[in-house]
């Protein structure tokens, strides 16, 4: 009996051990420590946001949400719930969006005080981040709702340090490993703040934080960002639902702002497609001694002076939410405040 040609034979090994992949980190390898941690965090957020049955303000962007800002000193000040649904700058704008646009509804106020790097992300590198490992072992659901593209880089998302890292955590995981993050960085609470990022714990990054040099996105690359065209995208769905987007800034070193260029192009993502766009009287800008390890991540002590300050800006900016207490009428903006080393 004659053999197989050598083509067949190739194709029907490669075939297989591509479906071998496939099982393997669709079915049976996970990463419970480095993913399972997102992955628990984003579903936690949006398990919040499912229990309100009002209008609600949701925060999203990457970790400078939760670092930065805190929906448990906001929500009592706008009389309005709240909920911190930023994670991390490497989970993809089309999947967080995807995750969110069933659980907002018309009335509702999503502020994104979006991180540089989100806007001028490329479409690979948001293809490829933890959010595709994520999908491909545990939400078939969301990824079906995406691109065939983004089905295949899900699917070879995975890589020699994923097969060996797995059974390690899992064996971690079943043994009843110690996380000790929340020791050296911090908790998360009930509205998706992360907190626990005290001043004493941030004085362990004061010298790194002393000559950190930020990279500042140029206009053009902000205006051609794939990042960009995501959030102008969610914007004008947002805005046809009566959905309120507002964008804002980031937080940043006061000594090391991002040029006025980018900041012009980052409104118009917003003002251009529908959206608001709010600046706070100090332009979210802090001296360094604020900061908890990144010029995102504000300490827990400024984390709530920003967080009351967005609060009386949230209220002047939008009368709905100042509706929501007739009695109690927004109060003017802020004074101009900007803060100095």
């Amino acid at each position: 009996m004659r053999a197989p040609p050598l083509a067949y034979r190739l194709a029907t090994c490669c075939a297989a051990s591509l479906l071998i992949y496939a099982l393997l980190f669709g079915f049976l390898l996970d990463r419970p420590l480095s993913l399972g941690f997102l992955q628990q965090q984003i579903d936690a957020r949006l398990q919040r946001a499912a229990s309100i049955d009002r209008p609600k303000l949701v925060i999203l962007a990457g970790s400078n949400a939760p670092y930065s800002h805190r929906c448990e000193v906001i929500e009592p000040l706008i009389g309005m719930p709240c909920v911190n649904g930023g994670v991390a700058v490497g989970i993809g704008l089309d999947y967080l969006f995807a995750r969110w646009r069933p659980l907002l509804h018309a009335g509702d106020q999503v502020y994104l005080p979006m991180e540089e790097e989100q806007y001028i992300r490329s479409r690979q590198a948001a293809e490829l981040g933890p959010d595709a490992a994520i999908m491909f072992r545990h939400d078939w659901c969301t990824l079906a709702t995406l691109s065939a593209r983004r089905w295949l880089a899900a699917m070879l998302s995975f890589d020699l340090r994923a097969a060996l890292m797995s059974p390690i955590e899992m064996g971690l995981v079943a043994t009843d490993f110690h996380d000790p993050r929340t020791e050296v960085t911090g908790a998360t609470n009930a509205w998706g703040d992360h907190i626990g990022h005290s001043e004493v714990l941030a004085r362990a990054n004061r010298d790194v934080l002393s000559v950190a040099t930020p990279h500042h996105a140029t206009a053009d690359a902000m205006r051609g960002g794939y990042g960009s065209a995501m959030i102008a995208e969610f914007t004008r769905w947002a805005t046809s639902h009566s959905i309120h987007i507002v964008g804002g800034l980031p937080t940043e070193f006061a000594d090391s702002p991002m040029p006025d260029a980018t900041l012009q192009a980052i409104r118009s993502v917003y003002l251009a497609n529908g959206g608001e766009f709010l600046e706070l009287p100090n332009f979210s800008r802090y001296p360094r001694s604020a900061f908890f390890d990144t010029a995102d991540h504000l300490n827990e002590t400024w984390q709530i002076e920003h967080s009351k300050l967005l609060a009386a800006q949230l209220r002047w900016h939008r009368s709905s939410i100042a509706a929501v207490h007739p009695a109690d009428p927004a109060s003017p903006p802020a004074p101009h405040n900007t803060p100095s080393d």
